[in-house]
């Protein structure tokens, strides 16, 4: 097993090297780091631009994370919704990026989309939620980043979230399934084959004959972390200390403290 993990990793570094883009999910998946005794809190920057649909979950994320950084401990929040904060030089400066309800056609230029996506596969976390997904259409780069495009959401109801990997450090003590109330996404393409699925929709609980509806997932890109969950729509989703729980520990697992 050592060997198989060693083995990817060389893969992936021979990759990147080579100027190809290693994704998938080899980083470990199943990971409750938190941070040791005396580390220093992770630096999320926490980016909420939007040139589509504006979520008023947003204030309430900025509200709720901001407080949650404060109590904790483990993180500190830096609020944008300015691109100028995605240069390779304000990156350097923190661990995470977390898109929160982004949306649309972002005004990122070639350097800032460079910036990007070299600054998580040099081993450093990207976080997005919810609509996160239906942000930047037009870069292909961006959805092997995030792992899938937004499709639809068919259903805005009280419905069942299976919980599929209850070993992961983002869902501990969720159990096997909760039920929320959520505006659930649809994808252009099932991130299942190159990701790690931890939470998905229970077809039967919005009347669905079958399907498969992932929800949450992990995938390593380059050296990187990636964490997407597609919960997130209402306000009061950020509220939910279940949720809450799994943000706050994807921020460490993404910064991989």
């Amino acid at each position: 097993m050592v060997a198989m993990v060693i083995g990817r990793r060389l893969a992936c570094v021979v990759a990147l090297a080579a100027g190809v883009t290693c994704t998938g999910d080899s980083a470990p998946s199943q990971s409750n780091m938190t941070p040791g005794p005396g580390a220093p809190p992770v630096r999320v920057l926490l980016f909420s631009a939007t040139a589509g649909f504006h979520h008023e979950s947003i204030e309430t994320a900025r509200r709720t994370l901001t407080a949650r950084a404060a109590s904790s401990g483990e993180f500190t929040v830096t609020l944008s919704e300015n691109v100028a904060d995605l240069t390779a030089s304000r990156l350097a400066t923190v661990d995470v990026v977390f898109f929160a309800m982004t949306s649309g056609e972002l005004p990122l230029d070639e350097a800032e989309k460079a910036a990007l996506l070299a600054f998580v596969s040099s081993g450093h976390g990207f976080i997005g939620t919810h609509s996160a997904t239906d942000t930047l259409y037009d870069w292909p780069a961006y959805r092997d980043l995030v792992g899938a495009q937004f499709k639809e959401h068919p259903w805005t109801q009280t419905a069942t979230v299976s919980v599929e990997d209850q070993r992961h450090a983002t869902t501990a003590g969720l159990g096997s399934a909760f039920q929320l109330e959520e505006e659930f996404y649809t994808f252009r393409e099932n991130p299942r084959p190159s990701s790690h699925v931890l939470l998905a929709l229970d077809p039967a609980s919005v009347g669905a004959s079958g399907g498969d509806f992932p929800l949450a997932w992990t995938r390593a890109y380059g050296q990187g972390r990636v964490y997407y969950n597609a919960l997130g729509h209402f306000p009061s989703t950020w509220t939910d200390e279940r949720f809450l729980r799994q943000i706050s520990a994807a921020i460490v697992w993404t910064a991989q403290r």
